[in-house]
Formats: C-alpha cells, sequence, structure tokens
C-alpha cells in the first residue's frame, strides 16, 4: 500500500495525493460477475428528489461480491487483486477448485496464488473465514455477520477491522471499528485480518471535479441559507447560525437519536466513542 502526491502541473493538482496502487494486479474485471448499477439521481420511484447533492458521475458496473462465504470446506485460489468502484476496500478474484469463480473483499496482505478456504475447523489465517467459536482470542478480524448466515454487514472498508475479545455462553464480545463494544452470537462468521486499501483515508480529491465524477453535487452550508429553506439560515453577514440542527429541526453534535426502548441495545456493552 502506498500514496503518491502529484507534482503541481496543474491547479487541481497541487494538493492532490492519489493511490500507488501497489496491490492491484488487473484493471479487467470478471465479465460474469458484473451487473449494471443505474443511477438514481436522488430521486425516488416518483420521480421526486429525496435525497440531496446526488446526481452526474461517472458510470459503473457493479461487481458482484460473494459477503456470505458459504462455499464450506471448498479451497479457492486468489487469482487477481482488483479495484471496485462501489466501495473503498479493493476485491479479489477467486476461483474454487470446483471451478466457481467468485468475488470476495480483499484483506491486506493477501496475494494472487495463496489458498483460502471457509468453514469450521480451518486455519486462521488471513483471508480465510470461519465461525466467531472457532477464531482465536484478540485476533483481528473483518467482514463480521451480525446474524447466522446473512453475510458480512460490519468492518467492510477500507482499513476497517474489529477485535475478537471474548466468549461468554453461546455470544462473543467484539470490539468494533467505531470503538462499540457488542455481543455476537457465536454460529455467526468472520473473516481473518485487516480489510485493504488501509491508505485510503490518506488520499485527497485535490478539485471540486473528482467529486462530480464520483457522483457528488456541490451541498450548500445551512448558515449562508434563508430562514425559509434551514433552521440556522438568516442573520446579518456571518452570522454563526445559532444551535446546529438538520433542516427538520434535529439537533446534531451530541443530540442522541438512538431509540432507548431499542431491541439490540441490550447486545450492546460499551456504546461507540464520542
Amino acid at each position: 500500500m502506498s500514496v503518491r502526491k502529484l507534482k503541481p502541473i496543474t491547479p487541481g493538482q497541487r494538493f492532490r495525493v492519489v493511490n500507488g496502487y501497489d496491490a492491484i494486479t488487473t484493471d479487467k474485471p470478471e465479465k460474469s460477475l458484473l451487473a449494471p448499477n443505474k443511477r438514481s439521481g436522488g430521486r425516488n420511484n416518483q420521480g421526486r428528489m429525496t435525497t440531496r447533492n446526488i446526481g452526474g458521475g461517472h458510470k459503473q458496473r457493479y461487481r458482484i461480491i460473494d459477503f456470505k462465504r458459504d462455499k464450506n470446506g471448498i479451497p479457492a485460489t486468489v487469482k487477481t487483486i482488483e479495484y471496485d468502484p462501489n466501495r473503498t476496500a479493493f476485491i479479489a478474484l477467486v476461483s474454487y477448485t470446483d471451478g466457481e469463480k467468485r468475488y470476495v473483499i480483499a484483506q491486506n496482505g493477501l496475494k494472487v496464488g495463496q489458498t483460502i478456504i471457509s468453514g469450521s475447523g480451518v486455519a486462521p489465517e488471513i483471508g480465510n473465514t470461519m465461525p466467531l467459536s472457532d477464531i482465536p482470542l484478540g485476533t483481528t478480524i473483518s467482514c463480521i455477520e451480525l446474524r447466522p448466515g446473512q453475510g458480512a454487514v460490519m468492518a467492510r472498508s477500507a482499513g476497517s477491522f474489529a477485535q475478537l475479545m471474548a466468549r461468554d455462553g453461546k455470544y462473543a464480545t467484539v470490539k468494533l471499528p467505531s470503538g462499540e463494544t457488542r455481543l455476537i452470537l457465536l454460529t455467526c462468521t468472520a473473516t481473518i485480518g485487516v480489510v485493504s486499501n488501509s491508505d485510503h483515508q490518506l488520499l485527497v480529491s485535490g478539485k471540486a471535479g473528482r467529486s462530480r465524477w464520483l457522483g457528488r453535487r456541490p451541498r450548500t452550508r445551512a448558515v449562508v441559507m434563508n430562514p425559509v429553506d434551514h433552521p440556522m439560515g438568516g442573520g446579518e453577514g456571518k452570522s454563526s447560525g445559532g444551535h446546529p440542527r438538520s433542516r427538520n429541526g434535529i439537533p446534531a453534535k451530541g443530540f442522541k437519536t438512538r431509540s432507548k426502548t431499542k431491541a439490540s441495545n441490550k447486545y450492546i456493552l460499551e456504546r461507540r466513542k464520542k
């Protein structure tokens, strides 16, 4: 993993920091695992804008990712490490011994030619997926299930990881990337290792146009609006804008919005860091 700072031969490149893409081995995706990816432009099924600041961007195709890793006991060989425009992490094309190909989230240190396997009783090595009941305590894990058979939903973005802290009864205690400590069923699976592309947080766009390529439209700050448009709008000159709150008046910055009666509260041992 490395990043490159460009020579400032244009104003947009003056502060630009780009990914070195050392880990990428090919720029041609597997055709059988591609699907169309239609853009919504922030509109719902009635054509009305329901989410602002979305639209435009380069055309992309979706890579079908195997988050379930349910081919248990069948070894797979890593064929390529690829870029995926739909996520921050890199993905790996793996070929199983029965001939099937699948995309999986690549972990740091995963190399072409390496063999990975999923299931109970496999070795706790990078890229292997196994139940939390089989993983040694203190291991760094990622791509974690929340319900058995659901597929990975937590710690899937670039550079993220969790840590298996303890086991008690039918639950494992896992410290998540947010700092939250929660209980997860031992029958849920997780992948050994840290998610790839950990340098993603060091990248700098350099210019507004790159945000447009990614499908992000300009966002107007609330304090420069009029009172009719936002609770923080109005005032003469550079007014501070009052208490930070959303367009609908819900306070931000410290205001708790999580329900006190939520069913999953009993599984959270320690809330995330402020």
